[in-house]
């Protein structure tokens, strides 16, 4: 009986291939220029469901954020989810919306500018607002606030932290507002995503943008993650990352720590940020990426599960479910996001996101007239209650690669203690030696006493007593310089740096934390 009634099905499918087969989707594919029509309802709900999806992962993830580095959270770790989560966080550590607050700057700006709003104007604005930053973000706003205007502020040989995370976390605006346009959401992140990033660190805003356009065109997820994959050139890390998450889920579809395994045996090393160089941090988009596509892919439309694998992977677990769960969210539409998942988004829709004007709620609005206009924009029709998007088949975005040719050799740190300019200056002076062709030093400055007034401090550097470069370092946290100095273009030789208070009161201290050193020759890979 049971081989009767497989051959009856194996008939049908092969005469009715469009048929849906049980527990699984048929993808419907969609030629260049294709119209594809939804109504006004969908589209809205779709992008309510990507932004409150943010807001649900990144909530849910927030308490784990960089605290399992290059560790899975175990299944024994319990992760709080209720009625009151979203709410508190708003109240007691609203910062932990800086994903969606950043967002929201550039939502601002197209909403003030129009659709065509520069590079330079979402730059300004995202330079010149009160809300603290890290890492690429932070970089490219000191560049910015000291002429340094994009797209050169997110160039690695700017910006040490181009390859980092900073526009994956916040590109999702760009694929909210260009529905089924996977090139046309493309265009707003090279825009964008090239004020604070560069290479890797772009592409992870390229790939996210992507799968949210093609979230409102499509219920499959595993065509959603491989269709956005063909936005980013195959050459390159990020792209070949990706890839790897591909491939392990088919060979192993039923273990996702498995595949989380393969990643952290293959791409877990990091270049670039020296916060994460020889050591088990790793705030990479690339590998931070590849948890949003082992989310999406072992969760297969499963929200809680999708959210779930997405934080238990670890590094950035609030960032990386906040983009899985509003991948799906738009997929799914709000409607159809489960009540538990929703279970207290009503106390905290209407409220203000900490440093901006807008809400939840006006971010629904905001970002579904944008959406209508992008359609407009892009060859699609509105009508009353519909509306037609016209589809664009992907087009890859031209490769580019931070880091290259250089590779770190050395780390040197805990080695010294704060530093700060006293009646004697030369008792102030830091001095370290190096081997190699570039070199990296982390550090910050601040006042020994509060009371103090904020203050620009500047340092003279020396490479073998040659004035390289004079240091602004800011006390003021909002506008600091990430890094002390970096030098990524030295003839490999034998250096000793030093580092000169220059105007620099007492009452001010230098902190130097590492030394990062790079040559132009690849150390040798030990095999066993």
């Amino acid at each position: 009986m049971k081989k009767h009634i497989f051959f009856i099905s194996m008939l049908i499918m092969i005469l009715f291939p469009t048929c849906k087969q049980p527990g699984k989707t048929i993808e419907t594919k969609y030629a260049d220029g294709e119209m594809i029509s939804l109504s006004k309802e969908q589209l809205k709900d779709k992008i309510k469901g990507g932004w409150a999806g943010q807001v649900i992962g990144c909530t849910y993830g927030g308490p784990t954020e960089f605290q399992f580095n290059g560790t899975m959270i175990g299944d024994h770790v319990l992760i709080p989810w209720d009625e009151n989560q979203m709410l508190w966080w708003y109240e007691n550590s609203p910062g932990l919306y800086d994903d969606v607050y950043m967002d929201l700057t550039f939502v601002s700006v197209f909403e003030k500018h129009g659709l065509d709003a520069s590079d330079t104007l979402h730059a300004i604005a995202f330079a010149q607002a009160e809300y603290p930053l890290w890492h690429a973000n932070q970089a490219a706003r000191y560049n910015i606030l000291n002429g340094i205007m994009p797209p050169a502020s997110g160039h690695w040989k700017n910006n040490l932290h181009a390859d980092d995370i900073d526009f994956q976390i916040e590109a999702d605006f760009a694929g909210l507002m260009s529905p089924g346009m996977i090139n046309a959401s493309s265009e707003i992140s090279d825009r964008i995503g090239h004020i604070m990033n560069y290479g890797d660190g772009w592409y992870g805003g390229v790939f996210v943008a992507a799968m949210y356009s093609q979230s409102f065109i499509s219920n499959d997820i595993n065509f959603v993650v491989k269709e956005a994959l063909k936005s980013l050139p195959a050459e390159s890390r990020y792209y070949k990352t990706i890839a790897d998450v591909i491939l392990w889920y088919e060979m192993y579809p039923n273990d996702w720590k498995q595949t989380w395994f393969e990643l952290q045996k293959k791409w877990t090393a990091e270049k670039g940020c020296p916060d994460g160089v020889f050591k088990a941090f790793n705030i990479d988009a690339n590998i931070n990426g590849a948890y949003i596509a082992l989310g999406l892919l072992y969760g297969q439309g499963d929200y809680g599960k999708t959210i779930d694998i997405s934080t238990r992977a670890g590094y950035d677990s609030d960032c990386n479910p906040a983009n899985a769960a509003g991948i799906l969210g738009t997929m799914l539409g709000y409607s159809n996001i489960p009540d538990y998942w929703k279970q207290g988004i009503d106390k905290v829709e209407d409220k203000k996101f900490v440093f901006t004007d807008l809400s939840l709620l006006d971010v629904y609005e905001v970002s579904y007239k944008h959406a209508l206009e992008m359609i407009g924009k892009n060859g699609g029709q509105i009508a009353e209650e519909t509306v037609a998007i016209k589809y664009q088949k992907v087009v890859p975005v031209r490769f580019e690669e931070s880091f290259a040719g250089i590779y770190p050799v050395r780390r040197i740190q805990n080695a010294w203690n704060h530093l700060w300019r006293g009646s004697d200056k030369e008792k102030s002076v830091f001095t370290a030696s190096f081997k190699g062709s570039g070199i990296v030093a982390t550090g910050s400055v601040a006042k020994n006493n509060n009371e103090l007034p904020d203050y620009n401090l500047t340092i003279d550097v020396y490479l073998n007593d040659e004035l390289m470069e004079t240091v602004m370092m800011p006390t003021n946290f909002t506008v600091r310089k990430h890094d002390v100095y970096w030098n990524y273009d030295l003839p490999e030789q034998d250096y000793t740096i030093k580092l000169v208070p220059n105007d620099f009161p007492a009452g001010y201290q230098l902190t130097v934390q590492s030394l990062v050193v790079y040559s132009t020759t690849e150390p040798e890979t030990k095999t066993y």
